[in-house]
């Protein structure tokens, strides 16, 4: 499974979402790939998510989970 987190730096936010990520995938074995979007290093990612950040995107659907969330938002978004 393919994820982007959208995110920037010095963001702690984005880092709260990555840790989350990261403990789902230890706690679940699951296949997952975690792909960290700078959205400064483009203006159209800026408009979209400027304000929304962490912004995680399942690749293969299109669907989106804005934070905030927690470790039971993010098991039921990625199941």
């Amino acid at each position: 499974m393919l994820i982007h987190l959208y995110t920037t730096l010095g963001c702690h936010l984005c880092e709260d979402a990555h840790s989350l990520l990261v403990q789902y995938q230890q706690a679940t074995d699951a296949n997952i790939e975690i792909v960290l979007v700078e959205i400064s290093d483009s203006e159209d990612l800026i408009e979209a998510y400027g304000i929304r950040i962490p912004v995680l995107k399942l690749v293969s659907s299109n669907l989106e989970l804005g934070w905030p969330f927690d470790a039971i938002a993010l098991g039921h978004f990625l199941e």
